[in-house]
């Protein structure tokens, strides 16, 4: 048996700088991926099966639909697993939980089955997919193809969401406008505060049509901006998970969040790789 670790994706910025004639949108965004999130556990089998279980196990189908399953079943020859999702973090959310299990999946079936998962199709199973295969913090462009390491600082943040679901496509129809500035380039930043600085001045083009969706996600935005020690923020993805960043662990831990169900993770989004695989 081995287990994978599935990391919540997390936008720092995200950009919609064009759409293309097949109706797929252009993006420019800074992912990184924060220490909370799934677990898949793989043991071999002769067919696929999955079970799924944890605090959010019970709106995640186990049939075809779902894509640890189509993971699976993209790589040629990697024959049967039995598959156990522990589902931690809440879908439609904007932090990738899906595609972050899928990708997981691929690098559970390639170590359990020493098999290579194929580098083309991969955004048949979804746009975020790609970047979640190697969970490092990226610049990501195009449709999520073009992918472009990056080394930010380790940034303290507590992880929040109004536990109400937003979907994506409706969000990318509430877009007012499609063709805006991308990001400039990234620069060296010597300290956290200047990596705070930096993003402020950045852009989550989906936050304001997800407000106007969800008015949940812009109250609870606007509760954690009056918070002491919240330097910034900002909604991941489409939404509503929001991220807000501190100078200091300290603040971060700080945040007066108590055991609301709403409160995700109060850790460190990576600026490294994460150790596990």
């Amino acid at each position: 048996m081995i287990e994978v670790f599935a990391p919540a994706k997390i936008n720092l910025a995200l950009h919609v700088t064009g759409r293309r004639e097949d109706g797929y949108h252009l993006l420019d965004t800074l992912v990184a991926f924060a220490p909370v999130g799934d677990t898949l556990r793989l043991r071999p089998a002769p067919g696929l099966s999955l079970t799924v279980s944890g605090p959010e196990g019970a709106a995640v189908p186990a049939g075809p639909e779902n894509l640890v399953l189509r993971a699976a079943a993209f790589v040629p020859g990697a024959g049967g697993a039995e598959i156990e999702l522990i589902k931690r973090l809440p879908t439609a959310s904007g932090i990738g939980g899906g595609s972050s299990d899928a990708a997981a999946m691929l690098r559970g079936l390639a170590h359990l089955r020493a098999v290579t998962v194929p580098a083309e199709g991969l955004e048949r199973l979804g746009a975020d997919v790609p970047m979640c295969l190697s969970p490092h913090p990226a610049r990501v462009t195009g449709i999520g193809e073009r992918i472009v390491p990056v080394t930010p600082p380790d940034l303290p943040a507590v992880l929040v969401n109004p536990r109400v679901a937003v979907a994506t496509p409706a969000v990318f129809r509430a877009l007012s406008r499609r063709d805006g500035a991308p990001m400039p380039d990234l620069p060296v930043f010597a300290r956290v505060p200047d990596c705070i600085d930096w993003l402020s001045a950045q852009r989550n083009d989906l936050e304001a049509p997800a407000v106007a969706l969800a008015p949940e996600i812009g109250a609870v935005l606007g509760a954690l901006r009056q918070t002491a020690g919240c330097r910034l923020a900002g909604m991941s993805g489409s939404g509503g998970t929001c991220a807000p960043s501190s100078f200091t662990s300290s603040d971060c831990r700080a945040f007066p969040t108590g055991n609301s169900p709403m409160m995700l993770s109060r850790k460190i989004i990576s600026g490294n790789r994460p150790s596990r695989l």
